[in-house]
């Protein structure tokens, strides 16, 4: 059982990664990787939002939605949809500072494609609760990683001599795909 949640949890983090493997929330992993601080928040929302995603529907699916499936996806974004907004509501009124620091890119949570995405995975694979839990966790630990990774490397950039043309996204993008590669090299490790 352990084994099987280390599995989990490596595979979810590094080797089937959701921003470097399967290209899922790319839009919030660009936007906000231009501080290290910024990303940092946005990992530790996520990392909330999806493990209270993940518990929520997978107990609204297994218990209320046999018959329903139709409904999943609806009742999924309902769900992820309101707990974002209860994210907002309470970093605003006790963590302003960071509230003010992820900006535009806490509502994005909420059209985040992988928080939608590995809740439909968790019930694709038919994980019990505690392997949907951890696949939730790595999940999040794999985008924070990739946050701060790019967060690293954009930084370092700001620094160097680049030429003109290629200053910007266009470097940005070359990096992101040079990460990508790099993580090309874990596929297979785990089965």
């Amino acid at each position: 059982m352990l084994s099987n949640l280390l599995k989990i949890i490596i595979a979810a983090t590094i080797v089937d990664n959701m921003v470097f493997i399967r290209y899922i929330a790319l839009c919030s992993y660009v936007g906000v990787t231009n501080s290290i601080d910024a990303s940092i928040g946005m990992t530790f929302a996520v990392i909330f939002v999806q493990t209270i995603a993940t518990a929520i529907t997978w107990i609204i699916f297994h218990l209320f939605m046999q018959g329903l499936e139709f409904l999943q996806i609806i009742v999924f974004i309902f769900t992820i949809a309101s707990l974002v907004q209860l994210v907002e509501i309470y970093l605003k009124k006790n963590v302003p500072a960071l509230y003010k620091a992820m900006g535009i890119y806490l509502p994005l949570i909420t059209t985040n494609c992988m928080i939608l995405a590995v809740t439909l995975i968790n019930i694709d694979k038919n994980y019990s609760f505690i392997e949907s839990l951890v696949y939730a966790l790595g999940t999040s630990f794999g985008y924070g990683l990739a946050l701060l990774i790019l967060a690293g490397v954009r930084e370092r950039l700001r620094l160097s001599n680049i030429p003109k043309f290629f200053k910007g996204y266009p470097i940005v993008f070359t990096s992101m795909a040079l990460i990508a590669i790099a993580f090309l090299g874990f596929k297979g490790l785990i089965k």
